[in-house]
């Protein structure tokens, strides 16, 4: 069971040669796929402040995801409380809150970002 950063699921829904080939081989392979609301607030944030240019309104972006059999998680308390305690590696807090889900769900995050693996949370790459 596979967890999409946020990254991962802009650059899957774009053609993004930066989507690496054992990501793009695990998502469209036969593996549950989830997507955390917090990536939907994430671009939200980033759109609003102009540190992103997306195209896609969360509401397309909801529907393409639905689309490509990617189920949206919710973020529950405990996701919250493993945030709380987790050590203070990354300081980006929705990275963090995906690491929570991820270990809680015991799911593998698809990510590119190099601060993750020093969480003790399964990634691919």
């Amino acid at each position: 069971m596979y967890l999409l950063d946020t990254h991962t699921l802009l650059w899957y829904f774009d053609g993004d040669v930066r989507l690496s080939q054992d990501a793009r081989i695990a998502i469209d392979g036969d593996y549950p796929l989830f997507v955390s609301i917090a990536s939907f607030w994430e671009i939200a944030i980033k759109k609003s402040i102009g540190k992103l240019t997306c195209s896609y309104l969360l509401s397309e972006l909801d529907t393409y995801c639905r689309d490509a059999r990617f189920s949206i998680i919710p973020i529950t308390v405990e996701h919250l409380d493993l945030v709380s305690i987790l050590p203070f590696i990354h300081r980006d807090p929705f990275d963090r809150l995906l690491i929570a889900q991820a270990k809680v769900e015991n799911y593998t995050i698809i990510t590119h970002d190099e601060i993750i693996p020093a969480y003790p949370v399964e990634t691919l790459w």
